[in-house]
């Protein structure tokens, strides 16, 4: 997993500045406890920095995605949230009667990658998931 120097080298390899706003994106990412959304984000940078808008963070976070710095998942609230590749891959089960969210490993879907790849020739790209159903307290 990268570290945040491994990380800040990734950018300047990839020909891209390191700005006071990017800085406190990836800070705020990083330091989230759970997955953290683009508006949640705006609101702490903006304690240091209230300059900074909503644009801006979109814009770094989609640089961090396609980096393979963040990984986004929608948990179907209508927020895109995001999490730390640092973080490690994990999946979702997501209530939709009590909104409860399930982590789960992702070791889970490995019989359904093995799957994919032998009957269809298909390499699953599964990192960041989440599904959709009924948790066993709301059944």
């Amino acid at each position: 997993m990268a570290k945040s120097g491994e990380i800040l080298s990734k950018l300047t390899e990839q020909g891209y500045r390191i700005t006071p706003q990017r800085m406190m994106i990836l800070d705020a990412v990083e330091k989230a406890e759970d997955h953290i959304s683009a508006e949640e984000i705006l609101t702490l940078v903006c304690l240091q920095y209230p300059n900074v808008n909503i644009s801006t963070v979109y814009r770094t976070l989609e640089l961090l995605k396609q980096l393979e710095l963040v990984t986004e998942t929608d948990f179907g609230d209508g927020r895109v949230r995001y999490h730390s590749i640092k973080k490690g891959h994990h999946h979702h089960l997501v209530c939709q009667k009590c909104g409860g969210i399930i982590d789960m490993e992702e070791s889970v879907f490995n019989p359904l990658k093995d799957t994919l790849l032998k009957q269809y020739g298909f390499i699953a790209d599964i990192q960041h998931l989440a599904i959709f159903g009924t948790c066993k307290k709301c059944r």
